[in-house]
């Protein structure tokens, strides 16, 4: 019987992944010379792939199913391989003496975390989340990516139940902290309100725990109120705050000029983001690459050079039409701040494509509608809604178009295409709006 049958310690898992510090659960990648954790979900077991990991030069597998361990010193047996994951990566992170930023929030988190490692990647060496990579799974795997050249680690934390973002503060121990904002969004999973804020405000602990800093949205009462016994550095409107900033202009892209408390100086950044609801982001980033010496005029260039990637915040310039592309996620608080914004464009030709908002449990019917009732009040050239959840109430707002799918609406705007409009597409990543762009662009 292979020795690896006996529990093997953190410390000695630890040490085997300093050897293959690569960590796979996809047979897909590439997995020479890795560790790979045999994960399962609601649909297949994991365990199953492990033999087929080791054919594609694997150095190790991690089962947890004694049915799929074989007497081969590559199988290691562990109770719960995705939790032996996450300890593994907490273990990891306690060896580097090391600055981490954790962020979090309801809206605007991934493109935070973008911005801040924008700024800061010019002058040190990161390890930043990928994408919005921000689960139970994505941050272990983030940080088991932390080396001995890494110099800042930027973590994005995401959450739709309960006591989540208290878990993953664990394994990654944050000195520093961004809340970016709290609203409705994955009522499903937290139930309420005052749950998401619970949940959320687990960052603002575990950093003082760790006698840290937290860097704070001061136009923002609840999360001034929140971070009052906290070493803070405030951003917003307000000359009073640590870093303040003003919107110089809108449209098409946001363009705003900031400082210092106390100082004249001033900077002016034109950015290639859509929306004036991301100023608070790039605030952020601001505060954040202050607060570790990068110069005020490398900010800037930083922020400038910076282009937004994956539907979020996308500008795109076609043929036809000019879109605002917002497609990856979608909330009750998003959905309007973007309906709000586009609303006091004043492009004389304005459409909206709104995709249905998932995750919203019992809510979701009220809010869906309350979204309806707000379009009714602004005056768009064309309103399409797409989605089962918004088509329920097509009888109730007859001046709008439903579809049921992207398939339904795609045929109807191939058939009846607009043209020299701006539109605003804005939807939860299910619904798919981006296979919408080809027949719009």
């Amino acid at each position: 019987m292979g020795f690896n049958f006996i529990r093997m310690s953190i410390e000695e898992l630890h040490l085997l992944f300093m050897t293959y510090p690569k960590v796979c659960s996809d047979t897909r990648k590439e997995l020479k010379n890795s560790l790979f954790f045999c994960l399962s979900g609601e649909n297949f077991n994991g365990n199953s792939f492990a033999a087929q990991a080791l054919q594609n030069e694997a150095a190790y597998v991690v089962v947890d199913d004694k049915n799929y361990w074989v007497d081969d010193s590559r199988y290691i047996l562990v109770e719960n391989a995705l939790k032996t994951l996450q300890q593994l990566a907490r273990f990891h992170r306690n060896q580097f003496n090391i600055p981490v930023l954790g962020i979090t929030g309801t809206n605007g988190k991934t493109t935070t975390k973008e911005l801040v490692t924008t700024v800061l990647s010019k002058r040190f060496k990161l390890t930043s989340t990928s994408g919005n990579f921000n689960n139970h799974l994505g941050v272990p795997l983030t940080l088991l990516q932390i080396t001995k050249e890494t110099e800042i680690a930027v973590i994005e934390m995401g959450a739709n139940h309960r006591g989540e973002i208290a878990f993953l503060c664990e394994l990654a121990r944050p000195q520093l902290g961004i809340l970016t904002n709290i609203g409705k969004a994955h009522l499903e999973g937290f139930g309420s309100l005052e749950a998401i804020k619970e949940t959320k405000l687990a960052l603002y602990k575990a950093v003082k725990s760790e006698c840290g800093k937290v860097f704070y949205n001061a136009d923002d009462p609840f999360l001034t109120q929140a971070s009052t016994e906290l070493n803070r550095i405030s951003y917003g409107e307000k000359s009073a705050n640590d870093i303040h900033g003003k919107i110089t202009n809108s449209f098409p892209f946001l363009e705003f000029s900031w400082g210092f408390k106390n100082t004249k100086s001033t900077f002016k950044v034109n950015t290639n983001l859509f929306g004036d609801y991301n100023l608070s982001n790039l605030m952020a980033a601001i505060a954040v690459g202050i607060h570790f010496g990068i110069d005020p005029k490398s900010i800037c260039e930083s922020l400038q050079d910076y282009y937004p990637q994956n539907n979020r915040s996308q500008f795109v310039q076609g043929t036809n039409n000019e879109l605002i592309l917002d497609a990856y996620n979608a909330n009750p608080a998003s959905v309007k701040a973007a309906l709000e914004n586009f609303e006091s464009d004043q492009q004389p030709h304005k459409s909206v494509i709104i995709g249905d908002m998932f995750e919203l449990g019992q809510f979701s019917e009220m809010e869906h509608k309350q979204i309806l009732d707000l379009l009714k009040s602004m005056h768009f050239s064309s309103t399409y809604l797409v989605g089962t959840r918004f088509k329920q109430w097509e009888a109730k707002y007859p001046n709008f178009v439903f579809f049921e799918n992207t398939d339904f609406a795609q045929a109807f705007l191939t058939d009846f295409p607009l043209k020299n409009h701006r539109i605003l597409i804005k939807g939860s990543r299910g619904v798919k709006l981006e296979v919408l762009i080809d027949c719009l662009k």
